[in-house]
């Protein structure tokens, strides 16, 4: 198959911020407010604090980097540059085995916030999460174009319900629900950060688009900013409105927008913020199913992956065999949790290793190949030393990443012995020939 070696320059300033926040206000914004605030009370507002500070940084690393070396292997490729083609070919791995349950507990979490709204069971949940995935997985395997203007109307609506959100919880918010202010202790705040990381990926996500911004630099950097100003604002809001009202606790921990927004609005207000959700949870798959389908068939066209991720369909040329893998690992994750054996909470925490990692690796790469702009260098320094402190907080979750990485290292050898045996046959076969002659 002929190659394109470059891609057309055609997002700009508006769609890069719309890309950004798109990429980033996602599912998150939905239900994780609810379960920190589950696991470390009104404590959890300090882990929200950390973390909307913690995201500047994060995101002008991954937008310097961007700027940079604009290329649609995104992390993956800024790691190869700096550490060699291995170690970017694992944080590739790490991408890609962090979407095959990010998907599903999009999906579960878009499904939950309209069947709390409508009253309907965890049946009718599984359901509709099960046509979320299908449409990201029919989307992708005929073929997506990102229309700008859509993602710009599709932000708006975001911050439209979150503003209102918050506006609605304002009279309800009383200050006996701050306290007890910590009821579970210093640990819990950490254990919270952890999990707030799920609210703040994506920024990983838009690196991928960056060969195709119009102008790199400003895009990148600029938009960037602008976006991660945003998205804190935000997701604090949201979180400061989760607390006051506690609707957490009201409301349950995974669909509280819903219960906040009922409030003034009745039935209706449900209703259209279940359908909120629903949309922003499809657009977030179709996504990420896009950019891990597309990571897959790079990994297998560079050997460290099957070879089958690599096919392509004859009819739309998109990676079918990488599309066929997500499918298989939805429909797993999807029967673990209708069997009960997983929860939303514990689903949540296997991508956070993964994504975590990612980023670690990309600011690591930040810090070796942003030399030159000291600026960059300290930027990357503090998401490092962030993205590292938060890390050990995953929990028994390490233990994800640790399999990937040893199926890795499995996948490595086994190419080294493939090659070498090619080429000590190709050896033998000049042998053979020089004997002829």
């Amino acid at each position: 198959m002929k190659e394109n070696h470059s891609l057309k320059r055609n997002i700009g300033m508006p769609q890069a911020i719309a890309l950004y926040i798109g990429a980033v206000l996602g599912s998150g914004v939905l239900i994780v407010p609810g379960l920190a605030a589950e696991m470390s009370g009104p404590a959890s507002l300090l882990a929200w604090g950390f973390m909307t500070l913690l995201i500047l940084p994060l995101a002008l690393s991954m937008g310097l980097l961007s700027a940079k070396f604009p290329n649609a292997g995104g992390v993956s490729y800024f790691v190869t540059l700096a550490f060699g083609p291995k170690a970017g070919s694992l944080v590739g791995w790490f991408f890609l085995m962090s979407v095959p349950i990010g998907g599903p507990v999009a999906a579960l979490t878009g499904a939950g916030y309209m069947t709390a709204a409508l009253g309907w069971g965890d049946g009718a949940r599984i359901a509709i999460a099960a046509g979320m995935l299908a449409i990201g997985l029919i989307t992708n395997w005929i073929g997506m174009q990102v229309a700008g203007k859509v993602q710009i109307a599709v932000v708006i609506a975001i911050i439209a319900v979150l503003v209102f959100s918050f506006a609605a919880a304002l009279p309800r918010m009383e200050s006996a629900h701050f306290t007890p202010f910590m009821p579970h202790g210093w640990t819990s705040i950490g254990q919270s950060a952890a999990i707030l990381f799920w609210c703040f990926i994506g920024w990983e996500a838009v690196s991928h688009l960056s060969e195709e911004f119009k102008d790199p630099q400003r895009a990148a950097v600029k938009g960037v900013t602008i976006a991660a100003i945003i998205v804190g604002v935000l997701y604090f809001l949201s979180a400061l409105a989760t607390v006051g009202t506690q609707s957490y606790l009201r409301g349950g921990a995974d669909s509280s927008l819903v219960w906040i927004i009922s409030q003034p609005l009745g039935s209706w207000g449900g209703f259209i913020a279940g359908l909120t959700g629903l949309f922003i949870c499809t657009a977030t798959i179709i996504a990420y199913t896009g950019a891990a389908s597309r990571v897959a068939f790079a990994l297998s066209r560079q050997g460290y992956a099957p070879k089958w991720m690599g096919r392509l369909s004859e009819r739309y040329q998109t990676p079918t065999g990488a599309i066929g893998f997500l499918l298989a690992c939805f429909a797993a994750v999807l029967f673990l949790y209708g069997s009960g054996l997983l929860s939303i909470t514990t689903l949540i925490q296997f991508p956070n290793a993964t994504f975590i990692l990612t980023y670690i690796g990309g600011c690591a790469a930040g810090i070796r190949l942003l030399k030159g702009h000291r600026p960059g260098v300290i930027i990357s320094w503090i998401s490092f030393a962030a993205t590292v402190a938060v890390f050990p907080f995953t929990g028994w979750a390490i233990g994800y990443p640790l399999v990937i990485t040893a199926v890795f290292i499995i996948i490595v050898l086994l190419r080294n012995k493939h090659a070498s045996i090619a080429d000590l046959s190709e050896v033998n076969t000049q042998q053979e020939k020089s004997k002829v002659i």
